[in-house]
């Protein structure tokens, strides 16, 4: 019976450390849920043909769009809010 407590506690433990660590890796700055940089946000519109913050092709198609992060990276999205990649500051 002892031994199914401590597997229990064991278990319990692991579990709560994944999610602990899952959640630190979340960083609201790279989230296409933070207004700054929702597709959402007519500064990141690709309907915004005046945007500042397109990120094109080669052919001159609009692939995305970045977005400064408050720390200083800028974040890259594509047209649907999902970041594809970043650049460290310098």
């Amino acid at each position: 019976m002892k031994f199914r407590y401590v597997a229990l506690a064991v278990s319990l433990l692991m579990v709560f450390s994944r999610g602990v660590a899952a959640q630190g890796a979340m960083n609201f700055n790279n989230s296409p849920n933070n207004w700054a940089n929702s597709p959402n946000n007519f500064n990141n519109s690709p309907n915004n043909f005046g945007s500042t913050n397109g990120v094109y092709d080669n052919r001159g198609n609009r692939v995305g769009y970045e977005v400064p992060a408050p720390s200083g990276v800028i974040n890259y999205f594509d047209n649907s809010g999902n970041r594809i990649g970043y650049k460290p500051k310098n």
